[in-house]
């Protein structure tokens, strides 16, 4: 048993040795490559430089009406963005009548702007070339369902002008398709089926609601119901970003050995299974970033340290009631269980209001505040995770390996 002991315990720091060596370093094993942590995690306007862009619309409309137009506005921005080739970005609606756009690692931050800000060119041609409608005839588009149809379709309305250009040219073209291009990209080429002439056509097809919904968006673009108002605009460089990124990783460096070095000094035994804990919890919270594609920003980093404090917290209560617990002349490996028992309580009452906090600001918050709640909700529950499960457990390998019966060495 204490053989069975002692290699597990090996194993596991050799697989957090291992997984720490490759998390900053990187790995390449035939054609499985896994790249470090750094490269690996996204990184936001402020650490890898960019420009962001706040839009006010200029609207009285309220309720489902502002929302469909935003909506169908951070879809056109969306395009844009993606025709530029840009990872990472952010497109947000910020409070009722604002979008925040960010563009990580834009190189021209004035050609982006520009980019996104112009208004969409929405466009029907025919197989000729032939302009037949454009944006500013459409009067309203929208996801339905007809008579006679099992999937959804998208409703037009055009406008007079519209009406009447778009009758002749279906009279014209029957059985050929009539391309629906925006910003010079086909998003649709629905075949005409009979004459249109009362400026009310329907786009039918293998549609689902979200796809039929995405192409109402698109096509009311073109006619944009409203006039944005560029309200804050910020340029980072990506020297000021890099510079920032270095510091910060700096300062978590000598945060995170000072701690270590703390807790080995002072709690012995424990104090080297919490920093075992602590380096697997690091793991674990990048592994989640990366996993859910999350952009960490330097409030992000601010709140993955906050957590670190927050799981050497938590340890520190149940080493404290160990000792206790030994101090009061129980064996080490009762101590333990009772410690443990004693401290769980007060530790999650703690975590669980932080994390509630944490809920709010991600719920409410806009930008850089919900990359630091994300950061934070994530750091508390995997430190909860490490702190109540993983330290016992490691706890008691040692225990069972009887290597000491000092209770010095657990800090006592």
């Amino acid at each position: 048993m204490k053989l069975k002991n002692a290699i597990v315990f090996i194993l596991i720091i050799a697989v957090v040795g291992m997984a720490g060596f490759t998390a900053f370093n990187g790995l390449q094993i035939g054609e499985i490559t896994i790249r470090p942590m750094q490269e690996a995690i996204n990184q936001g306007l402020d650490l890898k430089g960019g420009v962001y862009v706040v839009y006010e619309a200029e609207t009285d409309e309220t309720g489902r009406e502002l929302d469909q137009t935003i909506n169908q506005t951070i879809e056109v921005f969306r395009r844009r963005v993606d025709a530029m080739g840009l990872t990472e970005p952010s497109i947000v609606r910020e409070g009722d009548h604002r979008i925040r756009v960010e563009l990580p690692g834009v190189e021209n931050a004035q050609e982006a702007l520009d980019m996104i800000g112009r208004t969409a060119q929405l466009q029907f041609i025919t197989q000729e070339g032939e302009v037949v409608v454009t944006g500013t005839n459409v009067r309203k588009a929208e996801a339905t369902f007809v008579e006679g149809q099992g999937s959804p379709v998208v409703s037009l309305e055009f406008d007079s002008e519209g009406t009447r250009n778009f009758a002749d040219a279906t009279a014209a073209h029957i059985g050929e398709p009539i391309f629906i291009i925006l910003d010079e990209e086909i998003i649709s080429a629905p075949t005409v089926e009979n004459p249109i002439p009362n400026g009310r056509a329907i786009i039918s097809g293998n549609f689902t609601v979200e796809s039929a919904s995405q192409l109402a968006a698109l096509i009311r673009g073109g006619a944009l119901p409203v006039n944005l108002r560029e309200v804050q605009t910020s340029t980072i460089t990506a020297t000021l970003g890099v510079n920032a990124l270095e510091r910060s990783i700096t300062a978590a460096t000598i945060g995170f050995m000072l701690v270590l070095l703390f807790m080995l000094l002072f709690y012995r035994l424990p104090g080297f299974v919490a920093n075992v804990a602590l380096a697997i919890y690091i793991l674990l919270v990048l592994g989640i970033l990366v996993a859910l594609n999350a952009t960490l920003t330097l409030p992000g980093i601010a709140a993955l340290i906050l957590s670190v404090g927050m799981a050497v917290d938590a340890n520190v209560i149940i080493f404290e009631r160990i000792k206790e617990e030994l101090r009061a002349g129980k064996t080490i490996r009762s101590a333990i269980d009772a410690g443990f028992k004693r401290a769980t309580r007060a530790i999650l009452d703690s975590n669980i209001t932080t994390l509630i906090a944490g809920i709010v600001l991600y719920q409410f918050g806009t930008g850089p505040i919900r990359g630091f709640a994300l950061t934070l909700i994530i750091g508390i529950v995997v430190s909860m995770f490490t702190a109540i499960i993983i330290t016992k457990f490691l706890l008691k390998l040692i225990v069972g390996m009887d290597l000491t019966k000092n209770s010095k060495l657990f800090g006592a």
